[in-house]
């Protein structure tokens, strides 16, 4: 993952050339979309049916790509959720936090009552360049 958001890109811009403050995001939410979310976080994240974003984990950077240290496990969907082809990384739990990270899913999966989405530690990463 190294898809910025639009508001990632104006922070991370403002701080380092103009010395704007920045507000850094401990344990990143990690939401599911079933369209692109784009870096307008323009897309459609799944809503209903117990759906609700999880926190990650993630070590300290000491490269420039790092990992997730902890499974990130969704709660069983009690409704169809739709076909998830994308993911987003935001400051909170909720929309009134802002997306910072977004990318498409190696493969699209289709959540049905009962379905339980994870991703396993050091499955998610994200890689600045």
């Amino acid at each position: 993952m190294a898809d910025m958001s639009n508001v990632l890109e104006l922070a991370l811009l403002n701080s380092t050339l103009n010395g704007a403050a920045f507000t850094p995001v401990d344990n990143p939410f990690v939401s599911l979309w079933t369209s692109n979310p784009t870096d307008a976080e323009t897309g459609t994240e799944v809503s209903g049916g117990s759906y609700a974003r999880v926190a990650s984990s993630f070590p300290t950077a000491t490269t420039n790509t790092v990992q997730t240290n902890a499974d990130i496990t969704f709660p069983a969907a009690t409704a169809t959720w739709g076909t998830v082809g994308w993911i987003g990384l935001h400051s909170a739990s909720t929309g009134t936090g802002n997306m910072i990270y977004h990318t498409a899913l190696d493969s699209s999966k289709t959540i049905d009552i009962g379905d339980v989405f994870k991703i396993t530690a050091g499955n998610l990463s994200v890689t600045l360049d």
